[in-house]
């Protein structure tokens, strides 16, 4: 048997002749590179576009781990952060600025007016620009997400607890109140149970406002520490978190003001189309986005009321949290309906859209 040509000559005469050990050693070597070339070649086995990035990043940041997945995925598309254990990391979603971040498991709810409670380890953060696929390697997400995966201030959730019956209130440096238990507005003289619509953050806070669209407020006195459905939503997402908000109920940057605006042509990524019914596709909410339904006794297809969506609370049912007129304030509470968005009930018939902004 003549050796092969590529043994080194120069090699001692125990290593070039050829023996049993050498053939066995030779296929083992084989053997291990088709692993390799299988392992690298296989697709994925949910036929999702997936990148996993090892080494340094960011300075040893949460992306800086090695086995960390980025998984694309779609209704709507989006990009998903997975551990080398499998546990979910964060989502990301096309357009929007929202986040979804996975941390210590925290418990909403309101005693005075429900038993149900949500349990929920979701803490919904705004990236400071809407995300788009393949931001996962940029240094200002890469910076951000380490410094938000640590961060324990009020995020969306809690912010929204703020204002809740019973809510303690928080003053700035100049005296003014911004957060606290939250009525939704004045009594409405046409409704003896009900209340006026048309109090935003300003109100709330009595300070005038001008906005980037041009539109200048006053506040009304009668509206002090009141925020309707969508004021209430531009005050959490808006003054308190940052995402910029508009003046008018026109498409442009930033949230509208009234409820049928942010759904129609709001910032973000609607998630279901509004065809008049309840929507299909209730499993593509997530905690922080915004629910728009119809308040009327009668359902229709008109969009008058908002909320923040909380996701399932111990019952099983997807709960949110609005500021209603007949519970005079923002509330998870079953008090003029439950607000949930499955089965049946006051809310479930007249829930039209939702928007992930």
């Amino acid at each position: 048997m003549r050796y092969p040509r590529y043994l080194p000559t120069y090699l001692p005469t125990y290593l070039r002749r050829p023996n049993l050990l050498f053939t066995i050693a030779f296929f083992v070597v084989l053997l291990a590179a088709s692993a390799i070339i299988y392992v690298v070649a296989r697709p994925s086995p949910t036929d999702q576009p997936v990148l996993t990035l090892g080494g340094a990043q960011g300075g040893g940041g949460p992306l800086g781990a090695s086995g960390y997945t980025y998984q694309r995925s779609k209704d709507p598309d989006r990009t998903e952060i997975i551990d080398s254990s499998g546990e979910p990391v964060a989502v990301m979603t096309d357009g929007a600025r929202t986040v979804q971040i996975y941390g210590p498991t925290r418990t909403f709810e309101e005693p005075s007016l429900t038993a149900a409670k949500v349990e929920s380890n979701v803490w919904v953060r705004l990236a400071p620009q809407e995300w788009r696929a393949g931001a996962e390697q940029e240094q200002w997400f890469v910076d951000w997400l380490a410094a938000a995966r640590k961060d324990r201030s009020p995020d969306v959730l809690a912010t929204a607890f703020e204002y809740v019956d019973g809510a303690p209130a928080k003053k700035d440096n100049q005296g003014r109140q911004y957060s606290g238990d939250a009525s939704f507005g004045p009594p409405d003289p046409a409704d003896p149970d009900g209340r006026q619509e048309r109090s935003d953050f300003y109100d709330y806070m009595q300070v005038p406002w001008t906005f980037p669209d041009g539109k200048s407020e006053m506040p009304e006195p009668q509206r002090k520490l009141a925020l309707d459905c969508s004021g209430f939503l531009r005050m959490v997402y808006g003054h308190r978190l940052g995402y910029p908000l508009r003046g008018t109920n026109t498409p442009g940057e930033g949230l509208p003001r009234r409820a049928y605006a942010m759904a129609e042509f709001g910032p973000g990524v609607q998630l279901m189309p509004n065809t008049g019914q309840r929507p299909r596709g209730i499993d593509r909410l997530l905690p922080g986005d915004l629910v728009f339904l119809n308040a009327q006794p009668v359902p229709n297809r008109q969009i008058d009321h908002s909320g923040i969506y909380l996701g399932l609370d111990d019952g099983g049912h997807h709960r949110f949290i609005s500021s209603r007129s007949q519970t005079d304030g923002p509330t998870m509470g079953d008090l003029s309906g439950v607000p949930i968005l499955d089965g049946t009930g006051y809310w479930p018939d007249r829930w039209l859209t939702a928007r992930r902004i």
